[in-house]
């Protein structure tokens, strides 16, 4: 977009150019038919139908003067208007570069706390891992100090019966 716009404005900038010249040329014409005007009206020997000719002559290219204007007028505002459209399109290319880059930073981010997020995920299950394993191993001391109570009880019967024989 930005290379189509470059182009369009380098297109419209050298029409432009090629306008204000066809313009300053347009106005040197005016200006030596302005200057030849003069010249033939300074002139005393002009007959009545030379005085109307150069009348006519001066209207022409007064009416020519003044289309001129109104064209340069609205080439300015044509140049203004893209200069306008350049500038917008510029800051609006600088705020999407501005964006891209804080888009890239949060994707980083994101991208980080997913890893932290995994890496929780695992330890978790790793956790959970190691607490049934201790539950595990806590029932099965429990049933070998059930054992053990146990024997131990008989043991001590086993005695009292032994010593109260003897």
């Amino acid at each position: 977009d930005r290379d189509t716009d470059k182009k369009r404005i380098e297109e419209l900038l050298e029409e432009n150019m090629v306008l204000e010249i066809a313009q300053k040329q347009s106005m040197n014409e005016s200006a030596h038919l302005g200057w030849e005007l003069e010249q033939l009206s300074k002139s005393t020997d002009l007959a009545d139908s030379e005085k109307s000719f150069v009348f006519e002559l001066n209207e022409c290219a007064s009416s020519r003067i003044l289309k001129l204007e109104k064209d340069n007028q609205s080439l300015q505002n044509t140049i203004q208007e893209l200069r306008d459209a350049s500038l917008t399109s510029r800051e609006s290319n600088l705020k999407f570069v501005e964006l891209e880059k804080e888009n890239q930073q949060l994707s980083k981010k994101i991208e980080k706390l997913q890893n932290q997020i995994e890496k929780e995920k695992q330890s978790n299950q790793d956790l959970e891992t190691l607490s049934e394993e201790l539950i595990k191993d806590k029932e099965q001391l429990q049933v070998i100090m059930e054992t053990l109570k146990a024997d131990k009880d008989r043991q001590i019967k086993d005695l009292k019966q032994e010593n109260d024989h003897l």
